[in-house]
Order: structure tokens, then C-alpha cells, then sequence
């Protein structure tokens, strides 16, 4: 949804130099959401690993990462949960639902992780 959004503003934004500050915002979001869609050859994300980038880039967790840091981010990103906390990608494997208090988890860990990438 967001980023039909993007694609629409995106567009339209080509032909107007004066943009607002959410619409400034909504083309920043959504030019990192379609950096971070983009996959390495012969090289695709589990459901569990796309759920968790994914929900990095929709929750806000990648505004304020450089665009062009947004493949090194989700390397990282990736790294540290099948390392340090890949019970998380089994409760989603396991579940194929993200419950409110799993969300809570989930917000935890991409609170902390972003820290320690931006350090």
C-alpha cells in the first residue's frame, strides 16, 4: 500500500518542486522500502527473513538510515537475528502470525539493533 502511494507521488512530484513535509516524507519512506525489495541473484529471503525486513522498512525502523546503506542495514540486520536472536525468525516460521505482543518483541529488537547500526 505504501508504496502505490510512492509510486503515485513519486510521479507526481516530478513536475513540482515545492513538496510538503509528509509528502517529502512518503517519497523517503518508499524509496527505501524499494531498496529494500530488491534481492541478489540466487540469493532469496525465507518468508521469516523477508517478514522482518519488511517490517523494519513499513515501521519506520529504516527512516533514518541513508538509502544507500539500505542493502549493508539489511545484511546486518539478518546476521544479527539468525546470531543473536533467531528465535525470533522461529516463532514466525512456527506461527505465521505476528500477535500484538510479538510485535512488542519484535519493536524491542529493531529499537536496539538500529541503535548499534547508526553507532
Amino acid at each position: 500500500m505504501e508504496l502505490a502511494q510512492y509510486r503515485e507521488v513519486a510521479a507526481f512530484a516530478q513536475f513540482g518542486s515545492d513538496l510538503d513535509a509528509s509528502t517529502q516524507h512518503l517519497l523517503n519512506r518508499g524509496g527505501k522500502l524499494t531498496e529494500l525489495l530488491k534481492q541478489g541473484q540466487f540469493a532469496p529471503l525465507t518468508i521469516e527473513q523477508q517478514v522482518c525486513v519488511l517490517f523494519a522498512g513499513v515501521k519506520g525502523y529504516l527512516d533514518k538510515v541513508d538509502t544507500n546503506k539500505i542493502g549493508s542495514f539489511e545484511k546486518k540486520l539478518l546476521s544479527s537475528l539468525a546470531q543473536e536472536r533467531s528465535d525470533i525468525l522461529d516463532i514466525i516460521r512456527s506461527e505465521k502470525v505476528l500477535s500484538p505482543k510479538f510485535e512488542e518483541t519484535l519493536h524491542e529488537f529493531m529499537s536496539l539493533f538500529v541503535k548499534k547500526f547508526q553507532v
